[in-house]
């Protein structure tokens, strides 16, 4: 879902060149197999997306392969992608919409059926990523990255450890909340002991109450930018992205970070990738998508960006970052998968959410 990782990439050992990947304990390293299917030669191929959500290198070498130019454009939250092509579609071939949205947008027409045809290597997937809960048959999607949200904290601001939500909401110090309504909706319903997908006016209500109880604590409610304000000491628990935590630990080089999978429970999501209604070139898009897939680009893509890979064939064949997927906070353990739920957006009671969520927003964290 995400991510808009505010420029800050994976160096050192998640260090990628032009067509490069150093991967694991390999003796060589992978090149790019994918062909480009004929034709395209100067087409060009539009793509909306979270900034630094790809591999610097992906793009580049997809203009070269097919002989195309692309134009990368940016949104800051999975609402304002959507807000825009319900607009109408400016140009956009490619989205990349979070899989609980699929629903929503798929009854609002903003989507295009895929033509599996020309997505060989949609065979790559890991099986869970196939027919997934909220895209029965893949008809919109293929899956992009996956992850978790979870909580990290400076360990010299917080007196012991922080283990769960609890801990957060207890908390005598500056918090900062992840303006996603739906996963924060979900975790006040979590925490109820009630369905975080619940129907129910009176449930979503006891969740808002419950959220607005438990966040005096919260100085703001961040709009995916949390790891900076933890990085600047605004704030010393967080709610985030586990990739984004990731990658602040990683520049720091300290060890005055940690990350922690809530031990009562977390939402996980699933970003994809797709062909808005309206796209001027759906051919070229397919390509693009198909050559995403490739197991060597895939990779690359999640060993930059230290997001989880949906590619069961390049974790097959050792071409993740063995630091990365070793790392609970970007694969996490069965046992923490367990206990993660999943937003499956239904259209009749979204603005109940949104509605829920716009209260907690006024009255905590500003």
């Amino acid at each position: 879902m995400r991510k808009v990782l505010m420029g800050i990439l994976v160096v050192g050992v998640l260090a990628l060149a032009w067509g490069l990947l150093v991967v694991g304990a390999q003796d060589e390293e992978p090149t790019v197999e994918w062909t480009c299917p004929e034709g395209f030669a100067g087409q060009s191929l539009n793509i909306y997306n979270w900034a630094t959500y790809i591999d610097e290198a992906a793009i580049p070498r997809f203009e070269e392969l097919c002989g195309v130019s692309v134009t990368y454009s940016v949104f800051g939250s999975n609402e304002e992608m959507i807000t825009r092509l319900r607009q109408g579609n400016p140009g956009f071939d490619i989205v990349v919409p979070a899989g609980g949205s699929i629903p929503v947008m798929a009854d609002s027409e903003l989507l295009m059926a895929l033509d599996h045809s020309k997505l060989p290597n949609m065979t790559n997937l890991a099986e869970r990523f196939i027919d997934p809960v909220y895209d029965p048959g893949n008809t919109y999607t293929i899956a992009y990255q996956w992850g978790t949200i979870g909580l990290a904290y400076r360990k010299s601001a917080v007196d012991g450890e922080v283990t769960g939500w609890e801990d957060v909401f207890a908390y005598d110090g500056n918090v900062a909340w992840l303006d996603d309504s739906r996963a924060m909706m979900g975790v006040g319903l979590l925490l109820l002991g009630l369905d975080p997908n619940t129907e129910n006016l009176e449930e979503i209500q006891a969740a808002r109450d419950f959220l607005i109880e438990n966040g005096q604590n919260v100085v703001r409610i961040a709009a995916d930018d949390g790891q900076e304000m933890l990085a600047r000491g605004e704030a010393d628990i967080i709610v985030e992205y586990n990739g984004d935590v990731f990658q602040i630990i990683y520049d720091c080089e300290c060890e005055d970070y940690a990350f922690v999978t809530p031990a009562e429970g977390t939402n996980y999501w699933v970003d994809n990738l797709a062909i808005p209604a309206g796209a001027p070139n759906p051919d070229l898009a397919h390509a693009f998508i198909d050559y995403m897939l490739d197991p060597v680009v895939s990779a690359a893509n999640s060993n930059y960006i230290a997001y989880a890979s949906p590619n069961q064939v390049a974790i097959d064949l050792g071409l993740i970052d063995a630091e990365l997927l070793s790392n609970p906070f970007i694969y996490p353990t069965a046992e923490d998968q367990e206990k993660m739920f999943f937003i499956l957006e239904n259209p009749e009671i979204e603005q109940a959410y949104r509605d829920a969520w716009g209260e907690v927003s006024i009255l905590i964290g500003e």
